[in-house]
């Protein structure tokens, strides 16, 4: 009896330890596994960004240039002539060379909103020249200024804008620089226009 219940002791302990071995065994193999899997995952990680990296470079080696898909569908609102450009650049510069980008570009947007309106001529230069009752509507056309002008960078800045079609004008036909114009002149604008807004040295009316 004491040899039977030895014997049922020792195969106990047996399958106890059989028992212990294979579910470290299993461990291991789950521990194993899941490293294999990370080691997989970086690898793939890397070569992706290997490939992404290749790419750019070899963009830049072809001399290709990522430009954004904005500038890329930006067009330009107003063609305009060789003269007309010309012109458009003379007047801004001589009406607003003082002033900032926008100041301007303010300009721009008025000369080409009377372009665009019914009761003015139809191009940049002959609404810049004209004159109403003698009296020319752009003073620096008469006082030397337009034809004696050097535009500035930002002019051609100012100008590029206007023709792509920004317009900030709240669509001003007249502006006048109220403390420079002639009072008589002033009480015009007063007294027949609407007046919208200033900026900068001008006064902007409809």
């Amino acid at each position: 009896m004491y040899r039977r219940c030895l014997t049922k002791l020792l195969l106990t302990s047996m399958i106890f330890m059989m028992s212990w071995i294979c579910l470290k065994e299993l461990q291991i193999n789950r521990i194993a596994a899941t490293q294999a899997f990370r080691m997989e995952y970086l690898t793939a990680t890397e070569e992706e960004d290997k490939k992404s990296f290749l790419e750019v470079v070899a963009c830049v080696a072809s001399g290709q240039r990522v430009v954004d898909y904005e500038v890329l569908e930006k067009e330009m609102k107003y063609h305009l002539s060789d003269q007309d450009y010309d012109s458009l650049l003379r007047i801004v510069e001589a009406e607003a060379g003082g002033e900032d980008s926008d100041g301007k570009l303010l300009v721009a947007n008025v000369v080409l909103n009377r372009v665009n309106n019914e009761n003015f001529p139809d191009t940049v230069t002959e609404v810049v020249m004209q004159k109403e009752q003698g009296v020319a509507q752009f003073s620096p056309t008469v006082d030397g200024r337009f034809q004696n002008i050097t535009v500035s960078q930002e002019t051609y800045e100012a100008v590029e804008r206007a023709l792509y079609g920004e317009d900030i004008s709240q669509g001003a036909l007249y502006f006048c620089a109220r403390k420079k114009a002639d009072s008589t002149k002033v009480k015009w604008f007063d007294q027949k226009l609407t007046r919208l807004f200033t900026y900068g040295n001008h006064d902007f009316f409809l």
